[in-house]
């Protein structure tokens, strides 16, 4: 069996395993063995396609995986859903104490309650969004 078909294979069950753990190591090592299998098809010794499968899987994993790492960890900290309201801003439409109100949300208008019940917020207040309780968002005053 030729070297350069031997790569591809270790590429082929490389690119395998990627695509059953999405860990992204494995892709980037499974195109060092493409590079690996070019050597080997245009005529270098065992050395030298070892020398190119470890220096192109080194180079890759050195610079592509801290990038890759690194938005990972950003898209992370997106929040979606009730959990993207909380701390966000918000104005009372109608007066929110411990049992009822309203407030506007970004676009979007929630029933609300004071997050302390003994406070009673007026018209026109902003407030942060400190919870989601169902559909009623629980609000405090903003500090300035």
């Amino acid at each position: 069996m030729p070297a350069w078909l031997v790569w591809l294979v270790v590429a082929a069950v490389l690119g395998t395993a990627e695509l059953m753990t999405l860990a992204f190591a494995a892709g980037l090592m499974a195109s060092a063995a493409v590079v690996a299998a070019v050597v080997a098809g245009l005529g270098g010794g065992l050395e030298v396609q070892s020398l190119a499968f470890a220096a192109t899987s080194f180079a890759s994993l050195a610079v592509v995986l801290p990038l890759a790492r690194r938005r990972g960890t950003a898209m992370s900290t997106y929040r979606s859903g009730v959990a993207g309201l909380t701390d966000r801003p918000a104005v009372v439409l109608t007066q929110v104490d411990g049992i009822s109100g309203t407030v506007r949300i970004g676009g979007e208008v929630w029933s609300a309650r004071a997050y302390d019940d003994t406070l009673v917020i007026a018209e026109g207040t902003r407030v942060t969004v400190l919870d989601i309780d169902g559909a009623t968002a629980l609000v405090y005053p903003r500090e300035y």
